[in-house]
């Protein structure tokens, strides 16, 4: 499984990056919003710096919502850097440019995914990955997992080579559970990540060896 940081932030994207598990990153207007990164340039001159810093898909979401505008700056976006993927919304209009980058040879990400049928649309399109939000769902009381569950069934069935990336990862059982059901990459912010690095077994072993060591060593 693929691990994605879901961060405009540099600092903590070099710091998955030197972690050595990170492989790419999944932004959106609100996370560029959150560093401060207003305006056309300054939002291109930010993914520019992401690029530098990580070999692997960076996802670039378009701000239109009809389908001549998705394609324009789709077609910006994808110039900047070959890792760039276009994320493109689940709407009528994002159906449409999805195929028409996929014609074209341009990665995708469909985003805001809510149900097996959105997925099914994406996958048909030629999305590179399809983005369900699982933390999102589980705030609504549906089984955001139940729907990853569902998606692996469903592309498996018949060969789908739509990427399932399961978004709005909250917590390190998210991640696990996502890894269980079979999704093709988890992205999510940095503290789920080193999350994974943390069990009170491990702290007391390693307490234990240096005690041990240093008890030789008088």
């Amino acid at each position: 499984m693929k691990f994605f940081i879901d961060t405009a932030n540099l600092q903590e994207i070099q710091e998955a990056q030197d972690l050595g598990v990170l492989d790419g990153v999944t932004t959106n207007p609100s996370l560029m919003a959150k560093e401060g990164i207003f305006g056309h340039d300054n939002v291109m001159a930010h993914y520019k710096k992401i690029c530098d810093i990580v070999d692997g898909d960076i996802s670039a979401e378009v701000i239109s919502t009809d389908f001549e505008g998705m394609v324009r700056e789709g077609e910006i976006l994808a110039e900047l850097h070959p890792n760039i993927v276009v994320k493109i919304p689940m709407i009528r209009e994002g159906v449409k440019a999805i195929r028409h980058f996929s014609e074209q040879g341009i990665k995708t990400n469909c985003t805001l995914v809510f149900s097996a049928g959105q997925a099914i649309l994406a996958a048909k399109a030629g999305a590179t990955y399809v983005s369900p939000f699982v933390g999102r769902l589980d705030d609504m009381s549906t089984d955001g997992l139940g729907l990853i569950e569902q998606m692996v069934q469903i592309y498996s069935n018949y060969g789908y080579q739509t990427q399932i990336l399961a978004a709005s990862v909250r917590h390190v059982m998210h991640l696990v559970q996502c890894a269980e059901i079979g999704a093709d990459v988890v992205t999510c912010p940095l503290s789920v990540i080193t999350g994974l690095l943390n069990h009170p077994l491990t702290d007391i072993g390693l307490q234990k060896f240096l005690a041990d060591h240093a008890k030789g060593n008088k």
